[in-house]
């Protein structure tokens, strides 16, 4: 099985877990605890702008660890969040408008419009390397998109991609 963290539409090879009930949704629970999901069980995970709205001092090291417990040898994390470096040069750039800032600052801190919809870290390419070896992945490699989903894993503003796209292998 393939797990899609945070999904809300259907694909055919992957199953949804989502917090918020959906018609599309298979799992409803929280990424926080994936008990529902036995050891060395699921060939890949997918999450595109999940891990963020994790704390980095104790929740997104227990998700991660938890991601690599039920991934079977060799399964695959795919992760997508904000690059904050982006975000950042983006923010400081000579001629960035206030809106533009101003919509930089959201997806640093998240759109804030429902209780799950907060960042609690941000993240550039060391910081989450560090997070997945960490949690006991082997390998990993950066990848410019996953080309699965049609969602915020290759969103671009202007000339920027504005994600950071990993794949972590257990």
């Amino acid at each position: 099985m393939k797990l899609h963290i945070g999904g809300r539409v259907a694909h055919p090879d992957w199953k949804i877990l989502n917090a918020q009930p959906g018609p599309a949704v298979d799992f409803v629970g929280n990424c926080l605890d994936l008990a529902q999901f036995g050891d060395n069980s699921i060939e890949a995970i997918y999450g595109s702008h999940v891990f963020e709205h994790l704390g980095y001092a104790t929740e997104l090291p227990q998700v991660l660890r938890e991601c690599h417990r039920i991934l079977v040898p060799g399964g695959e994390l795919y992760v997508s969040v904000p690059n904050l470096g982006v975000l950042c040069q983006m923010f400081v750039a000579e001629g960035a408008t206030n809106e533009l800032r101003f919509h930089l600052m959201r997806m640093m801190f998240g759109g804030q419009v429902d209780a799950y919809d907060f960042h609690k870290v941000g993240l550039i390419e060391p910081f989450l390397v560090h997070f997945l070896i960490r949690a006991g992945f082997s390998r990993h490699r950066r990848v410019q998109e996953f080309n699965i989903f049609n969602d915020t894993s290759s969103l671009r503003l202007g000339e920027y991609l504005i994600s950071l796209n990993v794949i972590a292998t257990k």
